[in-house]
């Protein structure tokens, strides 16, 4: 995703500083994508040159000043240009996979290890998803906020089946693993 749609799609909803897009991000879009404070503010930068926001510095008594964001008309029509234009799939990198991959010189039990903790990890990420309730949508929205939130909906719904793939996946390994041809006694260096 790009981090520069992702800011012009949150300042369509409200004005916002970099922290608030920060603190954002972590209660909406976090299911399924992640960034960084100071790459928000690297882009907040480049989103202000390039016209499509602005900023304004708000002067406060006994604490630091802070700069709301507002965007543009250019920036809206930025917006919607790339909302109605389709991407093509990202490629999967999966470092876990590579490990896997790699694995005909470990045991099979190490091997069941490594999947077993996954498979951990993922009931973890699915308990959070299906306890979620993404209620980040402000309050204050205008009319089509149930609109906002059904479709914010459909997004943790497409984690929770993501995640549910990967873990009947792992299950399936598990089974695999323990048919697996024997270990050479010797391996490549």
């Amino acid at each position: 995703m790009s981090l520069t749609h992702a800011i012009l799609a949150s300042l369509d909803f409200q004005p916002m500083t970099g922290y608030d897009l920060k603190k954002f991000f972590d209660v909406s879009v976090s299911h399924f994508w992640t960034t960084t404070q100071s790459h928000i503010y690297k882009a907040l930068d480049d989103l202000e040159k390039e016209g499509w926001i602005t900023g304004e510095l708000i002067v406060q008594e006994g604490r630091p000043n802070r700069k709301v964001y507002r965007l543009t008309e250019s920036g809206r029509a930025e917006l919607r240009r790339w909302l109605t234009t389709p991407l093509p799939p990202a490629p999967v990198r999966e470092a876990w996979l590579i490990q896997l991959f790699f694995s005909h010189a470990s045991t099979d039990e190490e091997i069941i290890a490594l999947l077993e903790a996954r498979g951990r990890m993922i009931r973890d990420i699915l308990e959070t998803y299906e306890t979620q309730t993404q209620s980040a949508v402000p309050a204050d929205l205008p009319p089509g906020r149930e609109r906002a939130q059904a479709l914010w909906r459909m997004t943790l719904d497409y984690g929770i089946a993501f995640y549910e793939f990967e873990l009947e996946w792992n299950q399936r390994m598990l089974e695999r693993v323990r048919n697996l041809p024997p270990q050479s006694d010797s391996h490549h260096a």
